[in-house]
């Protein structure tokens, strides 16, 4: 029994001595991390700042604006920016807390966040009409900007955005109630450093697929600190309120929309939820066509990818970006 004790105690001497060695690399690593350097600019909007990325010369055709999905960068949206900047302005932005943006110690809600975005836009020097562009829960932050400044608003691009009852219809089980507190672990661990030295060595955590390497680089700006975990959790409060008050905007009379739409599933996750891929297949592209009938000028496409494959990929943002040159001759 006494060799066992020994050799416990050496373990836990050993893993101690282990995490110390790791939170010390990881506070020196941050010390000295490179200063981030965002493309665009720092906005101050009331107390703190959010970052916006314009491309494109100003000129009499609406500018793109893209509103980002859950915890999503605005460099994700890279190819979009790229693809339009010789045509349109198009404006990309992250929200408080994400990317390169401070947190701010504002509520979360849902107006909130669209005054902050209404306030960037006019400090920056951007001007209406706008063509809003949400990808995922950005969908349902451009449905609420609409109702709160709808003479702005030129048209609607939803990207793989989701019903507002989407939960409800395709009947998913509700998030694991761990991940919360891994997010705060991660956050923390971000704070120490220990993220950023991590992302270092593995690769970009959040890499998106089909972006170019240089894009994908400044990925590991988002981890120098805990911000971008934190800035997530405390956007992640509002969501049902989100959720609830964008499922009541349904008018959009004539204002065009556009709906953009992936096909490919997870389907070995899904039957492990015991869920029907086939079943969740049809019941999603009926929701996406429902979007789309919001507005008497309203049109779903379907493209094969992913949730962020849809516009990561090279070939499926073209086919964005054409639908949107198209828009902009209607309006």
């Amino acid at each position: 029994m006494r060799i066992i004790s020994k050799i416990f105690r050496w373990a836990l001497k050993s893993m101690g001595l282990l995490l110390a060695m790791v939170i010390l690399a990881g506070l020196v690593f941050r010390l000295f991390a490179p200063v981030p350097q965002p493309p665009g600019e720092l906005i101050d909007v009331g107390g703190f700042s959010l970052h916006i990325n314009a491309t494109g010369v100003q000129n009499d055709k609406p500018t793109l604006l893209i509103e980002s999905g859950a915890g999503a960068p605005s460099e994700y949206y890279y190819w979009l920016g790229e693809m339009l900047k010789d045509s349109m302005r198009v404006v990309r932005y992250d929200r408080a807390g994400i990317g390169y943006s401070d947190l701010s110690d504002a509520p979360r809600d849902p107006e909130t966040i669209a005054g902050e975005l209404h306030t960037l836009l006019e400090k920056a020097g951007e001007s209406p009409p706008y063509i809003l562009a949400g990808h995922s829960y950005g969908g349902h932050y451009i449905r609420v900007f609409t109702a709160l400044y709808p003479e702005e608003v030129a048209g609607l691009v939803f990207i793989d955005a989701p019903h507002p009852n989407s939960s409800e219809r395709l009947n998913m089980p509700p998030e694991p109630k761990f991940l919360k507190a891994l997010y705060k672990v991660g956050a923390i661990t971000g704070d120490l450093g220990v993220l950023g030295l991590g992302d270092r060595v593995l690769g970009p955590i959040l890499r998106a697929p089909g972006l170019p390497e240089e894009v994908t680089n400044r990925y590991f700006d988002y981890t120098l600190n805990g911000k971008y975990l934190w800035g997530y959790l405390e956007e992640e409060k509002g969501y049902p309120e989100l959720v609830e008050r964008s499922g009541g905007i349904n008018d959009f009379g004539s204002r065009p929309i556009r709906v953009f739409a992936g096909t490919n599933l997870n389907e070995k996750a899904l039957l492990k939820m015991g869920l029907n891929p086939e079943e969740i297949r049809t019941e999603r592209r009926k929701m996406q066509e429902e979007i789309a009938g919001l507005s008497t000028n309203g049109q779903a496409f379907f493209l094969e990818g992913g949730h962020i494959t849809i516009f990561s990929l090279k070939e499926n943002a073209a086919i964005i970006c054409n639908e949107i040159l198209k828009l902009i001759v209607e309006l």
